[in-house]
C-alpha cells in the first residue's frame, strides 16, 4: 500500500511539511525535554496566565487570549504582540516491583530541561467590533528516554512528540460586554517511538522504531459575557484533530533480522478539549478564577502502525498499539491583585487528573495525578508589560501493578511497566508584550 499515489499531490505535500517542520525546529527549538500536562498536552502558553494556575478562560485580557479564550481579543486596542518562553525541568522517577531483579533501583530520564516559545499578535479595528489575532505555539509535546535497563525496555524505551500550531482567530464584540470568536488551527506534528524487541539491549542490538509526521486543520471558538462589574463568563472549545503520521519503521534483531527499514504509518485522534470559566472581581485591585479543563482523551484507543511491504519475521505487518487513554479533567484555581504603577503579583494552583489508565500504563507518558502550584509577577507601563512566573509541579507515587504491554514485543518478554512512578518539576515562564 504505497504511502502516495505518483502525481503532483505528492510533491505539494512533502513540501508543506518540509516547511512546517523548518518552523518546528526554530519555534520550538525541537523541544530537548519532557513537557508536563494531561496525557502530553501543554498547558501552560503565557507567564501571566500561568501564574494564575491557568485559570484565564473568563480574563483572557493579552494577546495569548488566543489560545485561553478568543473572545477576549475584544478587549485590545490597536495592534498588540506578546512573545514568552517556558523553561521547565522535569524529573519523572521509575522504582521497579518488589521481587524484581533490578528492585530497589531507581531510574530517571535521560534528558530533563525541555524550552518551548510562544508568540501571539492580534490587532484591533478602530472603526468596527472585530479584532484579529494570530498565535504560534505548541499545545502538545513531550520528549522522553529511559535507560535500557529498566525491566520494561520491550514495552518502551522512548517517545518523541513535536506538535506545532498556526492560529489565526478573528473576535467579534456582538454588544457591549458580549463576545464571540472562532478560529482555524492548522497543526504539524512529528513522532518517533521506540522499543527494544528483547529483554535486553546486549549483547545483540534489537529494537523497533516508528517516525511520521503529517498536517492538520481544526477550529476554536471562545465566548466571553461580562455579566456585570464583577462577574465574568468564559467559555472556550478546541476541536480534536487527527494526525496520519506518515514516516517507516525500522526493525532490527541482530543476528537474525539485519536493519530494515519500511514505509508505514500511524493514525492518532488528538482530543477535543473545552474549558469553563469564572472571573469574580470585587473591585479593581482583585480578580479571582475558577477554570475547569476537560480533555477527551478517550479519542486515543488502540492505534495501528500499518507497514507497506512484508516485514521479516516475526513482526507482523499491521501492529496494534493499545492505549486505551481515558477522558481527564483539570481544575485550575487563580488570584491576582493589582498595584499602583502597573504592578501586579499573582498565584495559583492546578490538580491534574491523570490520563493514562494502569491496564495499558505507559512508561513514556508516564502520567498520574499532577498538583501544580504557581507564583508571579508582572508590570505594565506605558505600551510595554512583562509578567515572570515560577511553577512548581509534584505528581504523588502512583503504584502500577498487573499493566498489560501494549503490544507484542512486551508480551513476548513478559516485561511490562509494572513498578512506582513519581515526579517534580520547576519551571520559569517569561512573557513580553508590546502595544502599537
Amino acid at each position: 500500500m504505497p504511502l502516495w499515489n505518483a502525481g503532483g499531490d505528492r510533491t505539494t505535500v512533502q513540501q508543506s511539511r518540509s516547511h512546517l517542520s523548518q518552523w518546528s525546529v526554530l519555534v520550538l527549538a525541537l523541544m530537548p525535554g519532557a513537557l508536563w500536562g494531561n496525557g502530553f498536552r501543554l498547558v501552560s502558553q503565557d507567564a501571566f496566565a500561568a501564574a494564575r494556575g491557568e485559570a484565564f478562560a473568563a480574563t483572557a485580557d493579552n494577546p495569548s487570549a488566543i489560545y485561553y479564550n478568543p473572545a477576549g481579543l475584544t478587549q485590545l486596542d490597536g495592534q498588540q504582540l506578546r512573545v514568552g518562553s517556558y523553561s521547565l525541568y522535569f524529573d519523572p522517577t521509575f522504582r521497579p516491583p518488589a521481587g524484581a531483579m533490578n528492585a530497589g533501583t531507581s531510574y530517571d530520564i535521560e534528558r530533563k530541561f525541555a524550552v518551548a516559545p510562544q508568540l501571539f499578535y492580534s490587532y484591533g479595528f478602530e472603526d468596527r467590533p472585530v479584532t484579529l489575532g494570530l498565535g504560534i505555539y505548541a499545545p502538545h509535546g513531550a520528549a522522553v528516554e529511559w535507560p535500557q535497563d529498566t525491566g520494561f525496555r520491550s514495552v518502551a524505551t522512548s517517545g518523541e512528540l513535536v506538535y506545532l500550531r498556526i492560529n489565526p482567530v478573528v473576535a467579534v464584540e456582538l454588544r457591549p460586554g458580549l463576545s464571540v470568536a472562532g478560529g482555524v488551527m492548522i497543526d504539524y506534528g512529528d513522532l518517533s517511538l521506540e522499543q527494544g524487541l528483547l529483554r535486553n539491549a546486549l549483547p545483540f542490538a534489537n529494537k523497533f522504531r516508528f517516525e511520521g509526521d503529517d498536517l492538520s486543520v481544526g477550529f476554536n471558538l471562545g465566548v466571553l459575557w461580562e455579566v456585570n462589574e464583577c462577574w465574568t463568563l468564559g467559555a472556550t472549545l478546541r476541536s480534536g484533530t487527527t494526525m496520519d503520521f506518515e514516516g517507516e519503521t525500522r526493525v532490527e534483531q541482530q543476528p537474525f533480522i539485519q536493519g530494515t527499514k519500511l514505509d508505514a504509518s500511524a493514525k492518532f485522534e488528538f482530543p477535543l478539549t473545552a474549558v469553563l470559566g469564572v472571573s469574580y472581581r470585587p473591585n479593581a485591585e482583585w480578580n479571582f478564577e475558577v477554570n475547569a479543563d476537560y480533555t477527551n482523551w478517550s479519542s486515543l484507543g488502540t492505534v495501528l502502525i500499518k507497514q507497506d511491504g512484508a516485514p521479516p519475521f516475526p513482526v507482523q505487518q499491521d501492529i496494534p498499539v493499545a492505549l486505551e487513554w481515558k477522558d481527564s479533567w483539570l481544575l485550575k484555581f487563580g488570584v491576582t491583585r493589582h498595584f499602583g504603577e502597573g504592578w501586579h503579583v499573582s498565584g495559583g494552583y492546578v490538580f491534574n487528573e491523570n490520563s493514562v489508565p494502569t491496564e495499558f500504563y505507559a512508561p513514556v507518558v508516564a502520567d498520574l495525578d499532577r498538583h501544580i502550584a504557581s507564583v508571579g509577577v508582572g508590570r505594565e507601563r506605558g505600551d510595554f508589560s512583562w509578567d515572570v512566573t515560577y511553577q512548581f509541579g509534584y505528581g504523588a507515587e502512583r503504584e502500577v501493578g498487573g499493566s498489560t504491554p501494549g503490544s507484542t514485543p512486551g508480551l513476548f518478554q513478559n516485561q511490562s511497566a509494572d513498578g512506582t512512578y513519581d515526579f517534580v518539576s520547576h519551571a520559569l515562564l517569561v512573557s513580553a508584550g508590546w502595544r502599537f
